[in-house]
């Protein structure tokens, strides 16, 4: 008789999907379905999120922009839910161009608005991503000094070359780069010498709960001495709590983001209407 497990075990026919397969790119062709009908009506957003400065997390230092897609129905659907599934696409490249612009706009709209844009150094050869950062930095002068370039690990790694070539070109107009998701990935060190980045953004799995636990302590301080040791800012992602922010203080971090000091908002501070005065004010 025929064990359960060893049933489990068969392999899938030559020439057929296994059920998981299949439900995995049923799943990615919904989602890139989505992503485009979202393009189509043009409902994407930017939603802004504050990162403070460690030793006075009163004081904000930057925004990061976040791109947000709308459902039919009008919910923001967050970039995590869809990036992967479009990273290598056409449409990747279309949401870092639509991002870009986006927070090139903010910017020109806010003279003393700092802000950082997620790309993926795939759009580095984008000839309409490239287009649209050059128009922008001619259009306004102080933008590239006001621009944070945010490139996650993973991509970063992927084209280290065509990365470091176009960090240096950028950084002479004045653009900074931040290293996204540090420590999620596989860095090269080599490589993290000759990038320069000017900030590093500690993943959220070494920050979030770091107050109690050990383990990730000992990584994160380990990670602050890296980007020290090559002169860059580090920025902890995912504070949540009071404990995680006070503990990351007395470790000496440079910058905190996260939920405790400000989720993600479509309408920032700089975005809403001042009240209007009563006629009978005066």
């Amino acid at each position: 008789m025929r064990r359960p497990d060893d049933m489990a075990a068969r392999e899938v026919p030559e020439g057929m999907e296994s059920p998981l397969a299949f439900a995995v790119a049923e799943q990615t062709r919904n989602t890139m379905n989505m992503v485009r009908n979202a393009l189509d009506r043009q409902d994407v957003v930017l939603a802004f999120q504050p990162v403070v400065q460690g030793a006075r997390p009163d004081t904000v230092v930057f925004h990061e922009g976040l791109i947000r897609i709308l459902d039919e129905t009008g919910r923001a659907i967050p970039a995590r839910d869809f990036i992967d599934s479009v990273e290598t696409s056409t449409l990747g490249r279309k949401i870092d161009c639509l991002a870009l612009e986006m927070g090139l706009s903010a910017l020109a709209r806010n003279p003393a608005l700092r802000l950082s844009i997620n790309m993926s150094a795939r759009s580095i050869g984008s000839p309409q991503w490239m287009r649209v950062l050059s128009d922008g930095l001619r259009a306004d002068a102080t933008v590239g000094e006001r621009l944070i370039l945010e490139v996650t690990e993973s991509s970063a790694m992927l084209l280290p070359d065509l990365v470091c070539a176009f960090m240096r070109d950028q950084q002479c107009k004045g653009i900074s780069f931040a290293l996204d998701d540090f420590g999620a990935g596989h860095t090269s060190f080599r490589y993290l010498r000759e990038f320069y980045f000017d900030l590093v953004k500690i993943d959220g799995q070494f920050i979030r709960g770091i107050a109690h636990n050990p383990d990730n302590q000992v990584l994160t301080e380990a990670l602050m001495s890296i980007s020290r040791h090559f002169d860059m800012f580090t920025v902890a992602e995912s504070v949540e709590t009071a404990e995680d922010a006070t503990f990351l203080q007395t470790i000496g971090i440079d910058c905190m983001q996260g939920y405790y000091f400000g989720a993600p908002t479509l309408q920032p501070p700089w975005l809403t209407p001042l009240p209007q005065r009563s006629l009978q004010a005066g």
